[in-house]
């Protein structure tokens, strides 16, 4: 029996390691495809209408699903139904994978313009607690919603926040520094 063994140059090596993508990346690829039929079967089942889109964003797995009318159902009041399916989303991924998801999931745009209204609450509560020198409690908030107000927070200088509180009633405090 031969074998034949063939060598690389080091410049072959450092563009094939170039062109490949990242391990990382592949396995988030594969959780957005794992998901992403799963929310298919689902849109089926519900007889509903929606286009899935699967992106690798911050290190982690994105499922978008737009398009259809009844997915504001998928929503719920203040996104509860829509934790609740990124929640059995990720369970689904973690059966097939056996590794605990990230996966972050958007449905009829709703997280991408929650964002933007969290961005501007915590900029403007930050300038209040700035201006008045008095802290601020805000409402209860899902993990999502806080990190979005900490970080808007956090861009402002003069000012801090942290999250006190146990789930579901943690809830962001604004300080002065």
């Amino acid at each position: 029996m031969s074998e034949t063994v063939q060598e690389s140059s080091p410049a072959a090596t450092e563009t094939e390691a170039a062109e490949a993508p990242s391990n990382t990346e592949t396995l988030l690829v594969q959780e957005g495809d794992i998901a992403g039929d799963y929310l298919e079967r689902l849109l089926d089942l519900l007889d509903y209408d929606g286009d899935i889109d699967l992106d690798v964003e911050a290190g982690r797995a994105v499922v978008s699903i737009d398009g259809g009318d009844d997915l504001e159902k998928l929503v719920g009041g203040r996104g509860q139904v829509l934790e609740a399916l990124q929640e059995l989303t990720r369970l689904a991924v973690q059966q097939e994978t056996g590794v605990r998801s990230r996966l972050m999931l958007d449905v009829a745009g709703w997280r991408a313009g929650r964002r933007q209204e969290l961005s501007e609450l915590g900029r403007t509560t930050a300038e209040e607690v700035l201006a008045s020198g008095k802290e601020a409690r805000l409402r209860p908030m899902t993990p999502f919603e806080r990190k979005i107000i900490h970080d808007a927070v956090a861009a402002i200088d003069g000012v801090h926040s942290e999250s006190e509180g146990e789930e579901p009633n943690r809830k962001v405090v604004v300080f002065k520094s």
